[in-house]
């Protein structure tokens, strides 16, 4: 007689402990961006703004992996803070450019400290955090790309 498959172990699942994980990087984010009122999905906008300068809509939406649905309302929030500005591109109508302001500028600079926050926060060494992010990148990478 065949026996019942095991119900699956919360703790054994790699999806709770990304999610775990997710959840508490995330609420440390929130305490850190506080001083600088921006939320944690804005912090992730203006860190594209601050690598790329200038970008549109579109490519801000693939680096974040964001629909427009998602990605237009963060914009909107950000525009009325000031800290970023949206036109039309001139070489293209259909495109629309994203540019931090100087305000945008200023805040950048009040949220280096940021990462070496998280980093203490997580209890690892800077390199197991490469690691870990590579790591974690190629699981996102690979489960995109699966059938």
């Amino acid at each position: 007689m065949a026996t019942a498959p095991a119900t699956p172990l919360l703790d054994e699942q790699i999806c709770f402990a990304l999610y775990s994980a997710s959840r508490a990087l995330t609420s440390h984010y929130r305490e850190l961006l506080a001083p600088l009122g921006i939320t944690y999905p804005q912090y992730l906008v203006m860190l594209v703004l601050w690598e790329e300068g200038s970008v549109s809509v579109s490519h801000l939406g693939d680096r974040l992996h964001l629909d427009s649905g998602t990605l237009s309302p963060l914009l909107r929030r950000l525009e009325t803070a000031g800290l970023l500005t949206r036109a039309r591109s001139t070489a293209d109508e259909r495109v629309v450019e994203v540019v931090p302001t100087a305000e945008g500028g200023r805040i950048r600079e009040l949220a280096t400290s940021i990462p070496a926050g998280v980093c203490a926060a997580t209890g690892l060494a800077p390199e197991a955090i490469r690691l870990l992010q590579q790591q974690i990148t190629a699981i996102a990478d690979s489960v995109r790309s699966a059938p």
